[in-house]
């Protein structure tokens, strides 16, 4: 399996090559030349399967160049019980991503698919504590060195930063927006004391952080002497590891490969739902994918006009769903790269007018930049919005009628899951946090605080590490090379 840049000026590469990294050298995103599929016995077979053996067979269809038995063996190390421990009542441990059906009516089905009982209580931990053991088998192989420099808007930060301690030979220096996330998050990523651990809160908003995350990538003198790495989703690992509970929630929901599902995404940086599209690509059966957002709304405007957009700063609202309070979305170039069907010459046009222009139009009307508008219904895309008030309403509709506390982005999740509903077609909705995270909304919604797992009861009270800084790359450089000397 070899792997492309969207932009086509980089060298094919191999899954370990592009593992410790994130853009290609021309500022790319890498995606593998072709996408593996899977076969109807395949699908048939993996039904029977546990989860780490299910991630597993998914895994070795991309890393190719991982001995078998070395990539099963981290699977098996990384998707445990124990790891995964922090289930609400009624939930199984053992299957990792367990669902649960939160309402059926009239044949029509909408679904929670629980990614949230890793270590941070989130769904990135499903990617990042793979990478976490990917990273220190690599590395290990070399006797080398990784410094991980990335950018979070609350999740991304400590599922990292939870999977890197402790790990030989990492680093991780993790740029967040100051001030801008709820409590539990901020105290999750500050609390930490681990030596090899170092947080960096930005003035600014996640796309000024992301912005000089990228910037570094690009600097290929200073990341290659500084051993610079990624954990963001531009890291086409976190992504693949992503894609093994699509299979999951699909083989859990249905009896038969002739079926049908359909997934909502609440929807950022595009990661989450651009992992659904690549299993899409691989055969699963799925009916629509539905991107649900905030009030930063640059998706849904895309998925339902064909322009793209991105907002300023000034303009990205801080609001109760704040992992998702983004308005340039990473991974979007990886589904351009496939809409405009693999042309890097014209994916790159397009990204030179976001960086000109701010966005570019793709409607097909008179002025637009393009026409592949037409072609998103082939990829099952489609889209909805949410707000304050609607997560305050579905977060007491849904613990009045069905006893489930959801947390505001799982609830964006619903809100707009209940727009798109189709008879006979499982909606399974990724859940992507525990309520826990976000208690300032949980409190204002139903008068109480969320229920905390074991071991995060007092978290907020904890001591906190942290420098704040400008959204200065130069800044930022500074302080890295002074860490790793």
């Amino acid at each position: 399996m070899q792997y492309v840049s969207t932009r086509g000026h980089a060298a094919a590469q191999t899954f370990s090559h592009i593992l410790l990294g994130g853009l290609a050298p021309d500022g790319g995103l890498y995606l593998p030349a072709e996408y593996p599929q899977v076969s109807d016995a395949e699908l048939t077979h993996w039904r029977t399967l546990s989860y780490a053996d299910l991630a597993f067979e998914v895994l070795k269809k991309f890393a190719t160049d991982i001995p078998e038995a070395d990539l099963k063996a981290l699977a098996h190390k990384t998707y445990t019980a124990d790891v995964y421990r922090n289930v609400r009542a009624g939930e199984n441990a053992a299957q990792i991503t367990p669902l649960r059906v939160l309402e059926e009516k009239n044949g029509k089905k909408i679904v929670l698919q629980a990614l949230s009982n890793g270590p941070t209580l989130a769904f990135k931990d499903m990617a990042m504590q793979l990478l976490g053991n990917l990273f220190e088998y690599t590395l290990a192989k070399d006797n080398a060195e990784l410094n991980i420099f990335g950018a979070t808007s609350g999740d991304t930060g400590s599922a990292a930063e939870y999977a890197m301690r402790g790990k030989k030979g990492v680093r991780v220096f993790m740029l967040s927006p100051y001030k801008k996330m709820s409590a539990f998050q901020t105290a999750q990523m500050f609390s930490l004391q681990d030596p090899n651990i170092f947080n960096i809160a930005v003035k600014g908003v996640f796309d000024d952080c992301q912005d000089m995350v990228k910037a570094v990538s690009n600097d290929h003198a200073f990341k290659a002497a500084k051993k610079i790495g990624t954990v963001n989703s531009i890291n086409w690992a976190r992504v693949v590891a992503q894609v093994v509970y699509y299979f999951r929630g699909y083989l859990s929901a249905t009896t038969s490969n002739d079926q049908k599902v359909s997934f909502t995404v609440p929807s950022g940086n595009f990661g989450n739902i651009c992992a659904g599209h690549i299993a899409r690509m691989m055969g699963l059966p799925i009916d629509k994918l539905v991107a649900a957002t905030n009030e930063n709304d640059v998706l849904d405007e895309f998925f339902r006009t064909g322009v793209y957009r991105v907002r300023p700063s000034s303009e990205t609202y801080h609001t109760s769903s704040p992992s998702m309070d983004i308005s340039k979305a990473s991974n979007f170039e990886r589904f351009i790269y496939d809409l405009t069907g693999r042309d890097s010459k014209r994916l790159s046009a397009l990204f030179h007018l976001v960086e000109t222009k701010g966005g570019f139009d793709l409607s097909g009307k008179p002025g637009s930049d393009g026409d592949e508008f037409h072609k998103i219904a082939e990829y099952g895309f489609c889209s909805g919005k949410s707000t304050h008030d609607d997560r305050l309403a579905t977060i007491r509709d849904v613990q009045k009628n069905y006893g489930i506390t959801v947390d505001t982005h799982t609830a964006d999740g619903i809100k707009v899951a209940r727009e798109y509903l189709t008879p006979d077609v499982t909606m399974i909705v990724l859940e992507t946090a525990l309520p826990a995270k976000f208690n300032e909304t949980i409190r204002e919604a139903l008068g109480r605080d969320a229920e905390r797992p074991a071991g995060f009861e007092n978290i907020e009270a904890l001591p906190q590490k942290f420098e704040v800084m400008d959204a200065d790359v130069a800044q930022v450089k500074a302080y890295i090379a002074a860490h790793t000397e």
